[in-house]
């Protein structure tokens, strides 16, 4: 009697997906059969004790896997405790643990299983201590030094290191500093230093927005931020005194995290609300903002305004108090001076003023003014009234003679083309190009012939035709050949470069 031993093969798979692993249960898969995998993994979290946690996660394989999830040190067996479901809408397998608390700090796993194998992620989960008073009087461990008599306030230098080009002069008249050219010097070394400082916490920090009171009522700033350890401790600082925040969006302080977008928010600002705002992740700053409450009030308000399509609208406050800037917004989106809007100020400061030009049925809705913690606002409505005014318009004609246009457009070239670069392992590294072209080309840039205009390791910028590339540190797997590809309808146009990195490891593995 002869026996056959069945052998099960057990096979790793390469994830799309960073920190996935795939175990692959047959040899071959069948046409149209796939072993699981995350198309979005679940993300750390950290979260107040007595809170909810909430872990997401979407999954791909054929046949549809199904969803498990686990702990280290734990079970997870009471369902009183760990809810798990499946959200149809969006497609998210969602585990909820209710009312946590701190011994389920811990590192959770998901796993994603059918018949043809299993994919694994784990992720970690952070429990903050609920706020009382022997956290209350934390204070950060890098204080701001005292302002001396004669030097420039610490806190001016500060958020000029947050705050985008565009707002130093406001910035500098709120500090007195009425020529802040002599600034710009220091303020670009330090500039370097807390970059280098951040860098060795955070990953990306970009879209830094600074604290602006909502329609909503709420006081809000953001960034969006990868942090390089997600365990990462993130701390909010008022003043210096460690402030306690959650997820919750009825809390005073809380923050709502998406992705890779950080949202803090204060809930019904008061006066005493009104301070030196700061966001470290661990020691290092990554945000300062200065949330002013001025004593202010409306003496007229906005009022509701009608136009008709095509005409101009005109939203008009007058303050109690001359303040220099307010803040316009439509509904919750904030309005910048320039092209569709325009806002004017008051010699005495005290009238604002925003016009919305050659108005569509798109610009309807409610318009807000805020000054400080208040507000007013006020509908704009927008009709196509069909009068026989509008009429005529459509109807008056003059026949011009007909001339022929000049064709200004032209192929793509390159100004100046890529030149070769070597750079430091560990540095910062940016080649750039100039081009032309009449319709403006389309610029893909690739790395050993794969392109890299959606990876987001790369800071791809295209300013009037200046094409520029950004590796913040230069690792060894950017060394090669760089290539930037320009098209538009009428060609295309080709530049290439190599870059060499120093201290990269060559193939016996021995430092070059």
């Amino acid at each position: 009697l002869s026996l056959k031993a069945k052998v099960i093969i057990y096979k790793r798979i390469l994830s799309r997906v960073p920190g996935v692993m795939i175990t692959q249960f047959v040899e071959q898969l069948p046409p149209g059969k796939s072993t699981p995998d995350f198309a979005r993994k679940p993300m750390t979290t950290t979260v107040q004790e007595g809170k909810q946690a909430f872990f997401k996660a979407m999954v791909s394989g054929e046949p549809p896997p199904a969803v498990t999830w686990g702990r280290t040190k734990g079970e997870m067996n009471d369902p009183e405790k760990y809810s798990t479901r499946y959200d149809e809408r969006s497609r998210e397998h969602v585990l909820e643990i209710l009312s946590v608390k701190l011994d389920e700090a811990d590192s959770y796993k998901c796993f994603a299983t059918n018949e043809f194998g299993q994919a694994v992620c784990a992720v970690t989960l952070n429990v903050n201590e609920a706020f009382n008073k022997k956290t209350q009087n934390v204070t950060r461990k890098k204080q701001l030094p005292v302002q001396k008599e004669g030097e420039i306030d610490p806190k001016l230098l500060e958020l000029l290191l947050s705050a985008h080009k565009k707002d130093y002069e406001r910035i500098c008249l709120e500090f007195g500093v009425t020529d802040f050219r002599w600034l710009l010097k220091k303020l670009k070394q330090m500039k370097k230093e807390r970059e280098d400082e951040q860098s060795k916490v955070v990953e990306k920090l970009e879209n830094v927005k600074q604290i602006e009171m909502k329609s909503t009522g709420r006081a809000e700033f953001s960034f969006d931020m990868k942090l390089r350890d997600p365990n990462s401790a993130v701390n909010l600082y008022k003043d210096g005194t460690m402030i306690q925040y959650d997820d919750d969006k009825n809390s005073k302080h809380s923050l709502q995290k998406t992705d890779t977008n950080y949202l803090f928010s204060i809930k019904d600002p008061q006066k005493e609300d009104a301070g030196f705002y700061q966001v470290d992740v661990e020691e290092t700053n990554v945000l300062t903002t200065d949330f002013q409450v001025p004593d202010v009030g409306f003496e007229a308000k906005l009022k509701n305004t009608k136009v008709t399509l095509n005409e101009d609208a005109i939203f008009q406050c007058v303050l109690s108090t001359p303040l220099d800037k307010i803040t316009w917004s439509k509904e919750d989106a904030s309005l910048e001076s320039g092209g569709k809007y325009e806002i004017t100020i008051s010699e005495d400061k005290l009238t604002h003023t925003l016009r919305i030009k050659d108005c569509q049925l798109a610009d309807k809705g409610t318009y807000y003014a805020i000054a400080g913690i208040t507000s007013s606002s006020a509908s704009l409505a927008v009709q196509d009234d069909g009068s026989d005014k509008n009429k005529k318009k459509s109807r008056f004609k003059v026949d011009m003679p007909q001339i022929k246009a000049l064709d200004f457009q032209s192929p793509p070239s390159f100004i100046i083309p890529l030149k070769r670069r070597t750079a430091p392992k560990g540095y910062e590294c940016e080649m750039s190009c100039a081009v032309k072209g009449n319709p403006a080309p389309r610029v893909t840039w690739y790395h050993n012939n794969i392109s890299l205009n959606t990876n987001t390791n790369y800071h791809i910028t295209n300013v009037c035709g200046v094409c520029s590339l950004l590796i913040l540190r230069v690792a060894p797997q950017d060394n090669g050949e760089y290539k930037v590809i320009i098209e538009n309808k009428l060609g295309s146009a080709e530049s290439t470069m190599t870059l060499n990195v120093r201290g990269k490891l060559s193939k016996s593995g021995q430092k070059s």
